[in-house]
């Protein structure tokens, strides 16, 4: 007489279809990333061969070809730009902002901007693209 062992169940889990559910997420995850645009305001940058980057909080002043200027995306005349920076950097010490200017501008629109800079003891730095 042969005695059968009873089989013992070897649990399983399958994964024939996690490649597929990955592959999707993926794919979901880089069409948001290159949706989100956190500049706003579309300018075409002057061009550079060297870089500097920013490790630290930072104010946008962006100026748009139409002589549109924007502190963090919020238009602002021209007239009240140096009060909006004084009021910005009211106890502040170090005093950086990063000019985003189109490069359709003139050379003086810049100048206007720097002068107000100067004043004011802000350090400029100018945003190009690569």
């Amino acid at each position: 007489m042969k005695i059968r062992r009873k089989s013992r169940f070897a649990p399983e889990v399958f994964t024939h279809s996690l490649n597929d559910i990955m592959f999707f997420l993926l794919l979901f995850f880089l069409i948001i990333s290159t949706m989100s645009n956190p500049n706003v305001i579309k300018l075409m940058l002057p061009k550079a061969s060297a870089t500097q980057q920013m490790y630290k909080k930072q104010i946008t002043l962006s100026v748009d070809e139409n002589k549109g200027y924007f502190i963090d995306k919020e238009p602002i005349p021209f007239d009240r730009l140096e009060a909006e920076l004084q009021s910005i950097f009211a106890n502040v010490e170090e005093r950086t902002v990063v000019l985003r200017v189109d490069k359709n501008l003139a050379v003086q629109d810049l100048v206007d901007v720097l002068e107000l800079g100067a004043k004011n003891d802000i350090k400029m730095v100018m945003a190009t693209a690569k």
